[in-house]
């Protein structure tokens, strides 16, 4: 019998559990016969914890005493404010209760004990919030298996019964506090994921701040003057009124004795209801156009679009997305219960108890190193399939350098002051001229995403193994969209500073050879030849105070080929010199 392994999704709004069991994936139920819990959190003064409904119910008790959208906290170094509103706990532990509930409920219908699961994140997820997740797994008794990508195991559920062979599925998955966008494409049993973009700080919970600001606008009341806990309430309302929008025209904003003396109340149209989300939806659309260029991805090639996620069911969001793709949405998926299907059925071939099928996973961003001239060198282009392993040698840039810092960047700029820094090692090395010392580094990303970086001292056979820290990139995910937009915005800025920096750092290095070759070699040469080497040597000086990419480049390809001669020259002569001396020895 078969280790039953669990599929999860651990939701900012929502969550559930399903097993595969009798061959056939299904989400388990609490007591109540709910399938999906909320994603909250109680603690009591006396060390008491409950979760999901129970903890909701007492929102309206002591709202601060609930934690809810810890999601969004995790992987994150948290500001004072922060740590405040979590109640001085980590998100690990928060969202260990509520894995602990889940795990809880499996226990309970399935008869046996629960050890290990597969956990949805969002595709945007960078490495340290991929850990956090493993480790809030690990805190609640469960071996994370696998961590999925959200869109992914949405287009799994969506797939398995449905995409004949080559087809192409989208899969918008917008949810409580984040975003996706993913092409997939099925051929031949293996199912791959094209491309991806989101926005990890994108979602339901945004589109009711944007509601309750709106609100607060019309009441004339300043937002940093009511209290954290009647900001919940705004909240709060601001959440049902967008829900049940979604099948009305109008509905009534109340909120009774919101500063415990005043009443407020407001007569809600869809349209300006719409207006207001309009922004936040525009977002989500310019992430799906990023997604069909990465995938190079043709409209009329997508042969299905799934919409999942609780934000998916507003109506201006189907309507953007049908404009943006031409053709009516898939709902046949549950919009709360399709992420949580897939990553079962994903757990259910996993545990062996479902058929086999391969899923190819892509890293988001491009992950490289800093190199000389503060460089973006790319190991792993963005949207590579994972898991995947790829390396580069480097050497050392100045004679006797001890030690070579490896930056490890994440981003899609040319200039690594441009792009995030996951973290950093420094590897030593004997003293050695300039361009002897040889440092290779590899970059591993693992089935889950979760990178490590090796750099090796190739004389000694030396590791050093860079251990990523969550804190170590504290990216504003809403930061991700923006990098890649600004990528594609100032392309050709970036390409020319690149192109500028690796034709100065080659004529910094040509200048001082070439006046080394003709100290040993200027009677090598005739007048003419000579005064060709001076020209283009001081055309290359000239270039360097140009600021203009190309006329230095073009000025070093000349001085390059004005020295060819020499170079060749001082070689012959070394050579017939050593012949010499062995002949007289």
């Amino acid at each position: 019998m078969n280790e039953l392994i669990v599929g999860i999704d651990l939701g900012t709004t929502n969550s559930a559990i399903g097993v595969v069991d009798s061959g056939f994936p299904m989400l388990l139920a609490d007591k109540d016969g709910k399938r999906i819990i909320p994603s909250a959190v109680w603690y009591g003064a006396d060390g008491a914890v409950e979760v999901g409904h129970k903890a909701l119910r007492r929102r309206h008790l002591n709202g601060l005493s609930v934690i809810t959208s810890v999601k969004r906290y995790m992987g994150r170094d948290l500001s004072e404010d922060d740590r405040a509103m979590l109640l001085q706990r980590s998100p690990e532990e928060i969202s260990a209760e509520i894995l602990r509930e889940l795990k809880r409920i499996a226990e309970s219908r399935m008869g046996q004990e629960i050890h290990k699961a597969v956990i949805t994140v969002p595709a945007y997820f960078h490495d340290g919030q991929r850990l956090a997740t493993k480790r809030a797994g690990e805190l609640a008794g469960l071996e994370v298996v696998r961590i999925l990508n959200e869109p992914t195991a949405a287009a799994l559920a969506y797939g398995l019964d449905k995409l004949a062979d080559s087809s192409r599925v989208a899969v918008y998955d917008f949810g409580g506090g984040t975003f996706d966008l993913s092409i997939l494409e099925m051929h031949e049993g293996v199912f791959q994921v094209l491309a991806t973009h989101g926005d990890t700080l994108l979602g339901g919970d945004d589109l009711d701040r944007a509601i309750a600001d709106n609100i607060w606008r019309i009441a004339g009341i300043d937002a940093q003057s009511i209290s954290r806990e009647n900001q919940l309430r705004w909240l709060e309302e601001a959440e049902r009124v967008k829900c049940v929008m979604s099948d009305r025209e109008r509905e009534i904003f109340s909120l009774p004795f919101y500063d415990g003396q005043s009443s407020f109340s407001y007569t809600l149209e869809r349209n300006e209801l719409e207006q207001w989300m309009q922004p936040l939806i525009a977002r989500t659309i310019r992430c799906c156009r990023m997604a069909l260029n990465d995938a190079n991805a043709a409209l009329s090639s997508i042969n299905a679009l799934v919409l999942v996620g609780g934000s998916s069911r507003i109506p201006a969001v189907r309507r953007a997305v049908e404009d943006c793709f031409g053709r009516a949405p898939d709902l046949s998926q549950h919009p709360d219960e399709a992420i949580a299907l897939g990553a079962t059925i994903h757990a259910g071939v996993l545990s062996g108890a479902m058929k086999k099928m391969v899923l190819l996973d892509v890293t988001p961003l491009s992950l490289g190193i800093e190199t000389l001239g503060g460089l973006m060198n790319v190991i792993i282009p963005r949207n590579t399939t994972i898991p995947c392993k790829a390396g580069e040698m480097f050497t050392n840039a100045v004679t006797d350098q001890r030690a070579m810092l490896v930056r490890v960047l994440q981003g899609e700029r040319e200039m690594a002051r441009d792009n995030w820094e996951l973290g950093s090692v420094e590897v030593a090395f004997e003293p050695a001229p300039k361009g002897h010392a040889r440092i290779g580094v590899q970059f591993r990303l693992d089935e889950n995403g979760i990178l490590e970086v090796l750099a090796r001292d190739v004389k000694t056979g030396q590791d050093r193994i860079l251990e990523i820290k969550h804190a170590a990139v504290d990216v504003s995910d809403e930061a991700i969209e923006k990098m890649v937009g600004e990528s594609v915005e100032h392309a050709f800025s970036d390409m020319a500073e690149r192109v500028w920096t690796e034709a100065r750092l080659k004529a910094e290095e040509l200048i001082p050879a070439v006046d080394a070759a003709l100290a040993i070699g200027v009677d090598l040469c005739n007048d003419e030849e000579l005064a060709m080497i001076q020209l283009a040597q001081q055309q290359v000086k000239d270039a360097l105070s140009s600021q203009q990419a190309n006329v230095l480049k073009a000025a070093v390809q000349k001085l390059d080929q004005a020295t060819e001669f020499l170079a060749a020259r001082i070689v012959e002569k070394a050579m017939n010199d050593a012949i010499t001396r062995q002949l007289e020895g």
